[in-house]
């Protein structure tokens, strides 16, 4: 195996790892089969069985740091075949992996890798293959290897028990620590991941398009039309209700189409929203939109539409009359509307939920728009305290058309991050989200005017108090630009490019500059002298939750302090595929009978994790003493920093008893 793949092998072991689980992951199955092509060539079919959700890559190494792709290695020292051409593998396109950011190629369900040879010695009776590769779902990723040991005439092999010598199983033997409290300390399990923070987002964007021209005005018209057309307050109520449910269904139908397509091909929202040429069309769409609100031209729906909708309204009545009126709400407001379902659509597209969170984005959405047209039906009296529409209303749509410009970078980001232009490296995002959000701030205390913008008198409290929430951002962006801890904007995580795709030099490569030690020994016998407590941080060069682990949540002040004042902190990289001393490689035995070439500095810390803790996914966190007795519950990925800090707080104090 050359050293290059293996320097990849174990890189997404740990990359999408939110939870600690008590078993060994083993999500694809190999098998094989050959077929005789002719006197002396064979056909050799690799075929990997990969379980729902689970993804193996292609054999193509990617550009830059990518995922691990998968290598068939022919053990032929002797010469007794030659291959014909490469392993071929499935015709897939590339879709777009929002971890790596790149375009990869990747299987799911079953995939055919074939080979072709040709027999060079009559007495040829085993080949022996093995497969190194990567598989990965939504949430972590497990490298895997498997041999095969093929016959010619396709029988079965006799194989024997696999042994390893006495140098072996000594050192093997030396990997298991017998850890201490394993079983009073019972690994964390993930919670459910909920769809109500979406839901909040999309209604609090139909709160937002409330505010705008497009729907402000139409609240109180409405609702007089339903309440006095009829001249029976109980039948307007009915009509206004319906009106305002009909709203609300609209907005759930538009995201149907992207059940379908997902159901089509899983990944296809993603690649939607993530690639490359996508994200500059939308990249410029938000200028577009973003130019629009500021008043410089009006974008609408073709007129002839809501024209259709309001007739067909008009002729047909009743149920069906309303829903057309419905739909005639939202084609006229999508000017106003179409930018901020624009920015719910790129998030959900991106997020793990796809369609699903989409549907709820819009579901909360279109609830936010439709409650004042019933609630204002049931208590009509409320219309009196509505404020009158006027220059506000248009200081609501600068104001959007400000995020929508902060919004589109976030598309060019994209598209730069995979493509390495290093046009938007972290520092020039956040510079220029100052910069936009400057000029926010100097809009509303008027020295900036746009084209449908009135006089300005005295400025409002409410104008005011905005000016200074936007100024208060623009002041907590600033550390961004810097080269220092408070670099890491937790709040915005997701939005700015990646700490590491900076314009500075990066030349720790501990977490936040944290004092680690990489060897497990040494980080005992530090331990020791210093007489505190030890995080084995089970994790990778390349994992991206653990770089998520350490810039949104060990570099909150409380976890800062607590790692460095109380912890000796060993990080046992699993990707690191350094090739340990000769005379410390050796050979595995594992519980399932195969044998494990332990040759890496990675391996070994992998294989030291599942020996321990059963547990093969990262970042996996342990917190014991330098007696390996556990002081606490084995933890995993875990985003709220409170539940993290509390969590060390209680092995700290488990180790002073």
């Amino acid at each position: 195996m050359d050293l290059k793949h293996r320097l990849l092998t174990g890189i997404f072991a740990f990359l999408f790892s939110l939870v600690s689980f008590s078993q060994i992951l083993e999500p694809v199955t190999w098998k094989h089969s050959i077929e005789q092509i002719s006197d002396k060539d064979y056909e050799i079919t690799f075929t990997a069985s990969i379980d729902d959700g689970w993804y193996v890559y292609s054999q193509e190494e990617p550009d830059g740091i990518g995922p691990i792709p998968t290598l068939f290695t022919f053990n032929n020292q002797e010469g007794n075949y030659k291959l014909q051409g490469e392993t071929s593998e499935p015709k897939v396109e590339p879709k777009f992996d929002k971890v790596f950011e790149l375009d990869l190629k990747k299987f799911q369900g079953e995939a055919d890798f074939k080979q072709r040879i040709t027999v060079l010695n009559p007495d040829l009776n085993l080949i022996e293959v093995i497969v190194d590769y990567q598989t990965c779902n939504d949430e972590k990723c497990i490298p895997g290897d498997f041999t095969f040991r093929i016959t010619l005439d396709g029988s079965e092999v006799e194989v024997a028990e696999a042994t390893v010598d006495e140098r072996s199983e000594r050192m093997s033997k030396a990997l298991e620590l017998n850890i201490k409290g394993l079983d009073k300390y019972q690994a964390k399990t993930e919670e459910e991941q909920s769809y109500f923070s979406i839901f909040l987002l999309g209604f609090l964007g139909g709160l937002i398009a409330l505010l705008t021209p497009c729907v402000f005005p139409m609240i109180p018209l409405t609702v007089s039309f339903f309440t006095k057309s009829s001249g029976d307050s109980n039948k307007g109520l009915v009509n206004s209700l319906l009106y305002g449910f009909f709203i609300f269904l609209i907005y759930v139908l538009l995201s149907l189409p992207f059940h379908v397509l997902d159901s089509l091909d899983p990944g296809i929202l993603n690649n939607i929203s993530t690639n490359v040429t996508l994200n500059i069309i939308f990249f410029i769409i938000f200028i577009v939109f973003a130019f629009s609100f500021f008043g410089y031209y009006e974008l609408t729906l073709p007129q002839s539409w809501s024209a259709a909708m309001d007739s067909k309204a008009n002729k047909i009545g009743g149920f069906i009359g309303i829903f057309f009126m419905a739909l005639t709400l939202a084609i006229v407001s999508f000017s106003c509307t179409g930018p901020i379902l624009g920015t719910l659509l790129g998030s959900s597209l991106t997020a793990d939920g796809g369609a699903m969170q989409l549907s709820m984005g819009m579901s909360g959405f279109g609830l936010a728009l439709a409650l004042p047209f019933s609630l204002f039906a049931m208590f009509p009296k409320w219309l009196n305290s509505l404020p009158k529409s006027g220059g506000w209303l248009n200081t609501v749509k600068v104001v959007l058309g400000f995020i929508e410009l902060a919004l589109a970078l976030k598309f060019l980001s994209n598209a730069d991050l995979v493509e390495h232009w290093g046009l938007l490296k972290r520092e020039v995002f956040i510079g220029l989200w100052i910069v936009i959000t400057i000029g926010l701030v100097l809009y509303l205390f008027g020295k900036i005017k746009f084209p449908h913008d009135g006089p300005i008198g005295k400025l409002s409290k409410y104008r005011i108090t905005t000016a200074l929430l936007f100024l208060a951002f623009a002041i907590y962006l600033i550390p961004g630009l810097t080269n220092t801890k408070h670099a890491n904007l937790k709040l915005l995580s997701g939005f700015p490019p990646p700490l590491f795709y900076s314009l500075y030099d990066k030349s720790s490569d501990c977490p936040l500059d944290l004092n680690c030690y990489k060897d497990l020994e040494l980080g005992l016998a530090q331990a020791k002298q210093q007489d505190k407590p030890i995080l084995l941080d089970f994790t990778g060069w390349a994992c991206v939750n653990c770089r998520k682990m350490e810039e949104q949540v060990w570099s909150t002040t409380d976890v800062y302090e607590m790692l460095s004042e109380n912890y000796v902190i060993i990080s046992l990289y699993v990707d690191d595929k350094k090739l340990l001393p000769e005379e410390e490689q050796f050979q595995y035995l594992r519980p399932n009978g195969t044998v494990k070439d332990i040759e890496t500095i990675g391996d070994k810390w992998a294989t030291l994790q599942t020996i321990n803790f059963k547990n093969n996914s990262q970042p996996y966190y342990v917190l014991m003493d330098y007696n390996l007795e556990l002081l606490n519950v084995t933890n995993a990925y875990e985003p709220n920093p409170d539940d993290f800090y509390e969590w060390l707080k209680t092995g700290l104090e488990n180790y002073n008893k």
